[in-house]
């Protein structure tokens, strides 16, 4: 392609609201444009490099035996209503009706589409394993979209879901994605952990999570380099062993603590570690009221609350003032678990709170708690093994190693779903003695949209973006220093139309503009290869060099040509030995 007729409006500086390095770089290089908060065109650049992405998923997973198929993005709300999770989802879900008053969503998902889909098809066990899989633009309404594409209101995913007639064979059919998904992003150069992830609104028994490590990713994982144990923060067991049985358990204690409302402060005025005061947080649960009681040096996990509670993450909620002093008969900041906390409200307790002794716990009246309070003694409440947040510091519960942390872009995730749709939506088959089954299911997304958000946060300088040459729009760009001077165009004319006619993605540089204009450019938009045609067009002689190392050399056109020639055959024998 000749960039003088390429749509490619590169910026000179940052947009004022791109946050990290993918987001600036994404939108300077014209690869994106915002159309409004969370919602993005992709301009011909970047369209390439999604549609490059795209492709490496789809070979993956039609070379690890899945069938692509594509349904629509509008599903109806009926099937949505037998899963149970059209009230349930929550305000991210896009809501629409159409003339005749018929509702529908606007897919964030599509478990209950594919299962539908099959429930009335797949009839036999003889028909049975199964996996299938779409690439299809999915809507979630963000409530805070941020961070460009990667957390967008409207992305490109890739889902599969997989069938099978046991949890044996689910099993086979979820490692099998798992092989699937590290051919996929080793192709793409990623750096990356395969952690234990949380389930969430998904539901099922098992979830992993393929986490790009970036040190601006939203995400946080845990692992451990003396151990197989690696988690995401929500996801992540605490283990830390209290043992105090030795210690004398003191006459719970009534004291004053003047404007202490926080950890921090009942800590300092009591003198007291942060550690042996328990922490009250305040809770709506589905409108109910629930207190949860936690160590004070730690936080809430509340991914690990909603799942012991089994309620929408979006039915819970922080309490405010006046709800506690209406609800609680309490004063804010000074809640705790004792007596004259009314007997509707709902109190879990975190286990390491009942085996601390002589801890410091909220009195229920102003400027006022209680110290030396033992748990069975003077308050009780539902004991939960784990709902911590991990730390740092956090010991591997293998091997008494301290856990490592590191951020990063979920890019991926593989779930266990078991018969749970398959039940909710009433999908069987028949078995070999003619008796109907559920089946068992997988669920398998890839963020297409989100992995390049991931290469670019990886790959990448003060200059530009530094592209893989898989996924590189182009493979080699040709600089042509100045138009006016005809053997400079006519030997940039001479590499273009060569290189082209050889298979190689080639960008031609023949605008009008400045050589440091398109240098700039060049360096942007990240394309690996690069041939610069200056003064020594007249000689034959070309500056060759990479956008990684950025390191020029003076050599022939045809050494050139050979160097791109081998660079992309080069990929592509990496890429053969992936099916070998």
């Amino acid at each position: 392609m000749k960039m003088s007729k390429y749509y490619m409006p590169t910026l000179r500086e940052d947009p004022a609201d791109a946050e990290i390095a993918s987001h600036k770089l994404l939108l300077r290089s014209g690869m994106i444009r915002k159309s409004a908060a969370g919602i993005y065109s992709y301009l011909p650049l970047g369209y390439r490099v999604v549609r490059k992405i795209e492709n490496i998923v789809r070979e993956e997973m039609d070379n690890f035996g899945a069938q692509e198929i594509l349904m629509s993005a509008l599903q109806p709300r009926e099937i949505w209503e037998e899963s149970g999770r059209w009230a349930t989802f929550g305000p991210e879900m896009f809501k629409l009706k159409d003339r005749n008053s018929r509702e529908f969503c606007l897919g964030p998902t599509a478990e209950e589409y594919f299962t539908t889909l099959l429930k009335g098809e797949i009839k036999s066990y003889k028909q049975l394993p199964l996996n299938i899989y779409q690439i299809q633009t999915k809507y979630r309404d963000e409530k805070r979209p941020r961070f460009g594409i990667n957390r967008a209101r409207e992305f490109l995913m890739k889902d599969a879901y997989s069938f099978d007639t046991n949890e044996e064979t689910m099993k086979d059919a979820y490692m099998n994605m798992w092989r699937a998904y590290e051919s996929v992003f080793d192709r793409l150069k990623l750096n990356y952990k395969i952690v234990a992830g949380d389930a969430g609104a998904m539901g099922g028994n098992s979830s992993h999570e393929f986490i790009a490590l970036s040190d601006v990713g939203e995400g946080v994982i845990f692992y451990s380099e003396d151990s197989d144990f690696a988690a995401t923060d929500e996801k992540a067991k605490v283990y830390y062993p209290i043992d105090e049985s030795n210690i004398e358990e003191l006459n719970i204690e009534k004291v004053l603590t003047p404007n202490c409302k926080t950890i921090e402060e009942v800590s300092n005025y009591l003198k007291v570690e942060a550690s042996h005061c328990a922490k009250a947080i305040d809770l709506k649960v589905e409108g109910k009221p629930v207190l949860v009681i936690i160590p004070g040096d730690r936080e809430l996990n509340m991914a690990k609350l909603i799942g012991y509670l089994g309620a929408p993450e979006h039915e819970v909620e922080m309490m405010n003032d006046e709800e506690i002093i209406s609800t609680l008969n309490s004063a804010p900041g000074f809640t705790g678990p004792t007596s004259n906390i009314p007997e509707d409200v709902r109190v879990i307790i975190d286990s390491r709170v009942t085996k601390m002794k002589n801890v410091v716990i909220g009195a229920n009246e102003e400027n006022t708690h209680y110290k030396n309070a033992n748990y069975g003694k003077d308050f009780t409440g539902e004991i939960v093994e784990d709902i911590l947040m991990i730390e740092d510091g956090d010991i591997d519960p293998n091997t008494g190693s301290i856990l490592k942390s590191a951020r990063g872009i979920e890019v991926g995730n593989i779930f266990q779903l078991g018969t749970k749709y398959s039940e909710s939506l009433d999908a069987k088959y028949l078995d070999e003695n003619g008796k109907e089954q559920y089946f068992y299911m997988g669920s398998y997304g890839i963020g297409v949209t989100r992995s390049v958000t991931a290469v670019v946060e990886q790959n990448h300088d003060e200059k530009g973006i530094i592209w893989p040459l898989i996924v590189a729009p182009y493979h080699v760009i040709v600089t042509v220093v100045n138009i006016k001077d005809e053997a400079q165009i006519e030997l940039g004319e001479k590499l273009y139309e060569t290189l082209r006619l050889k298979g190689i993605e080639v960008l031609l540089d023949d605008r009008k503009e400045r050589a440091g204009v398109k240098f700039n450019d060049r360096d942007l938009i990240g394309i690996p290869l690069r041939i610069t045609v200056g003064k020594g067009a007249i000689d034959n002689i070309v500056e060759y060099s990479t956008r990684k190392d950025m390191e020029n050399s003076n050599i022939s056109s045809e050494e050139a040509i050979e160097n791109v020639l081998n660079a992309v055959s080069a990929e592509l024998k990496c890429l053969d030995s992936f099916y070998r």
